[in-house]
Formats: C-alpha cells, structure tokens, sequence
C-alpha cells in the first residue's frame, strides 16, 4: 500500500503551478464540500436524525481510505467532514434547496479546476487514477500540516 508521502509525491507532479495551487486550495475544498451537499439532497431512505443522510453515510466509508492512509489525516479530514454535516445543516435550516446549491459550487469548483490545470499544463491527477479524488483534499491538510510541524 501506499504511503501519504508516495500519494503526495505523484499528486505533486501536477501541482507546481503557484496559480494552479492558489486555485485548489480554493477549487478541492469546495468541491469535497459540494459533493456533500449533493450526497444529502439525495432522499435517504430512514428519517432517524436530520444529521444522518447519504452524506453521513459516505463520510464514514471515505474515513476508512484517510484512516488506513495516516491517522493524523484522518483526523484533520474528520474535522473537515465535520464542518461539511455543518454547512448542509446551515443550509436546511435555511430552506435552501441542496441540489442547487451543490450543482453550482460544484460545476464553478471544477471549471476552476481545470483552469488552474490549463495553466499548470497538466492533467488532473485523478484522470491517471480515481483515488486521487481523495488524495487531494488530503494532500491540502499535508501541505498545511507541514506548515505547522504535525507528522503524518
């Protein structure tokens, strides 16, 4: 398996653009939170709690991948998917509707994307393999933890 560390390294090789950086920092967070929020206007088929939807569901299993990857990543990723439950909770208890609202951050995340990509040269990690999906968000808090001296 590989480590955080090799995953980091490929995911690099795409990333060297100082712009193309700038905008995923912006670009992968909304996007991981965009796909939350299509994931909960999903009809879930039990109404235990407000806070349990598909996006609930899909949290924990994507915790499995951050938590076989570094522990310490899970932990910042569980915050994140954490703030995420937060922001689709904001939204219902403001009547908006999640589809719309995940459809346009999603679709203005990804033209963001692929601009920052244009100008990088490259193409998006993922499109050589699927888990680099995962592995950005997760390569943003290695970036981050770097800065603030957390091993992962």
């Amino acid at each position: 398996m590989k480590t955080a560390q090799d995953w980091f390294d490929a995911y690099a090789v795409h990333h060297q653009n100082p712009t193309n950086k700038a905008i995923h920092w912006i670009c992968v967070p909304a996007i991981f939170f965009s796909v939350a929020v299509l994931l909960a206007a999903i009809p879930f088929p039990l109404q235990l709690h407000p806070q349990i939807h598909w996006a609930t569901v899909a949290f924990l299993f994507v915790m499995l991948f951050y938590i076989r990857l570094s522990i310490p990543l899970a932990i910042g990723i569980g915050g994140v998917c954490v703030m995420c439950l937060g922001g689709i909770t904001f939204l219902l208890h403001h009547n908006q509707t999640l589809w719309i609202w995940g459809l346009a951050i999603f679709t203005i995340a990804w033209v963001g994307q692929f601009i920052g990509h244009h100008i990088e040269g490259q193409k998006p990690s993922f499109l050589d393999d699927i888990q680099f999906i995962l592995i950005g968000p997760a390569w943003l808090l290695g970036l981050l933890y770097q800065k603030i001296n957390i091993k992962y």
